[in-house]
């Protein structure tokens, strides 16, 4: 690899002893009085880990972060799948900079705005006009506004088999967490089932003429089926409908174009965020001009109030998106990202065959956005079981929510990562063998999307 690419940082604490977390345990309770679930996204809350876990982190560098209390861990998952290049990766934190100090924000556009839409118009197949916001929800959202403005219809189609599109009402009022969300909105979302091509199809025959988009990830943890993602787009395209594809955690990951570059398959919009830029907040609506025009002033239809925001088009996030598609290019990343995901993959299978514990725990996803799934002594599914893995590793030294690797994950850090999966496995199959709550410091983990807490 090039000189660019930030060195591991060797772990100072490799002992498997419990961790002090006595800071993080003493500032928690101060974190919920003033923040409603004590963090601003719900799947980085006390809930979703172990007692025994790092509350804070305080910095990081390449794949290896330091929490409050001084205690070294190698991350994986790397905020919610948008740190792909690396924590604090320098090539970036400069760009950033030096963009901060020409100013971040004017009264009328700047001219890396121009530059990035060019830059990502040429990387993803088929889309004609971009439009950037700060989060992906923001994108999510104006993609289904915009294609029920292009239609004239109402309904939504999503896949329901897939966890997450918005945190606006459209989608979250079909989750389980939907207090607050009007019946009438929620009655106006349908769900199909993923590689079920029947079940969107008695949507369209059971709301003929009603239906705007069609929104979904072409990948989330269970491949296409042969033929199904073009199979979809036909659908769409022969009862009318906007196909969208959610490229949130796909983006820059499965391939720099998407997964719909990897898939072969152009939607009509596409809407892209997380890795674009290396964990800066950055998303963008992207798709076919007919539609994304709407939003514009060449037009003598109504016009769709899109992507209005006022740090939509921050300078410095803009030029380290730039940056990012610069690096993914000269540096192979995407190539890099499976590499050491088929090593993680390999070598965690392995344990799990020494261990014995197939049917109890298994990986799932592509080597380059790698899950994991924990099942009791019943094969069933256990959120007590997925707390004890993750005690477990955070034991080691590990903080892995997932198995998503990242361009700073070495072969030293995916080695490390296997001896310490080796010893949680172990500590797992004796919970399968005595009760998992014999191993279990504290309460389970809980689902994020649940009616009560």
């Amino acid at each position: 690899m090039s000189s660019i690419k930030n060195e591991p940082v060797p772990l100072t604490i490799a002992d498997p002893e419990p961790r002090d977390f006595s800071k993080s345990h003493a500032l928690q309770p101060k974190a919920h009085r003033l923040i409603p679930g004590g963090v601003h996204t719900y799947a980085k809350g006390d809930d979703q880990f172990p007692e025994q876990a790092p509350g804070f982190i305080v910095r990081g560098k390449g794949c290896h972060v330091w929490d409050l209390d001084g205690n070294e861990f190698i991350e994986y998952g790397m905020g919610l799948r948008a740190v792909t290049l690396g924590h604090a990766f320098e090539p970036l934190v400069e760009t950033a900079y030096k963009q901060m100090q020409l100013g971040t924000n004017f009264s009328r556009p700047a001219k890396v705005e121009v530059d990035l839409a060019e830059a990502m118009l040429e990387v993803i197949d088929g889309a004609e006009m971009v439009k950037f916001a700060k989060n992906g929800s923001d994108v999510t959202t104006a993609a289904v506004k915009l294609a029920r403005a292009y239609t004239g219809r109402d309904l939504i189609a999503i896949c329901g088999d897939q966890p997450f599109f918005s945190i606006d009402d459209w989608f979250i009022g079909t989750t389980e967490m939907n207090a607050g969300i009007p019946q009438a909105i929620t009655g106006m979302t349908l769900k199909f089932r993923y590689n079920d091509i029947e079940s969107l199809r008695v949507l369209f025959d059971q709301h003929p003429g009603k239906i705007a988009c069609v929104i979904l990830e072409a990948e989330a943890a269970t491949p296409p089926a042969p033929g199904y993602l073009n199979q979809i787009k036909d659908l769409c395209e022969q009862r009318g409908a906007v196909l969208i594809f959610d490229e949130m955690i796909t983006g820059f990951r499965w391939h720099l174009g998407g997964a719909q570059k990897f898939h072969g398959i152009v939607p009509h919009l596409s809407t892209f965020g997380k890795a674009m830029a290396n964990g800066f907040a950055i998303a963008a609506l992207m798709g076919k001009r007919e539609i994304m025009r709407l939003g514009g002033l060449d037009h003598d239809q109504a016009r769709v109030f899109l992507l209005s925001t006022t740090h939509g088009a921050e300078t410095h996030a803009l030029a380290a998106s730039l940056e990012t598609i610069r690096i993914y290019r000269e540096q192979s990343v995407v190539e890099f990202l499976w590499r050491q995901g088929e090593r993680l993959h390999s070598g965690i299978n392995q344990v799990i065959a020494r261990h014995q514990m197939a049917g109890y725990f298994e990986l799932a996803g592509r080597p380059c956005n790698l899950i994991y799934r924990t099942q009791d002594e019943h094969g069933e599914a256990s959120q007590a079981f997925r707390t004890l893995f993750l005690q477990e590793l955070i034991r080691g030294g590990i903080l892995a929510p997932s198995f998503v690797v990242s361009f700073s994950h070495s072969d030293e850090d995916i080695e490390r990562t296997i001896d310490v999966v080796d010893t949680a496995l172990g500590v797992y199959a004796k919970a399968i063998e005595n009760g998992v709550h014999r191993y279990l410091v504290g309460r389970a983990v809980k689902p994020v999307n649940r009616t009560y807490v």
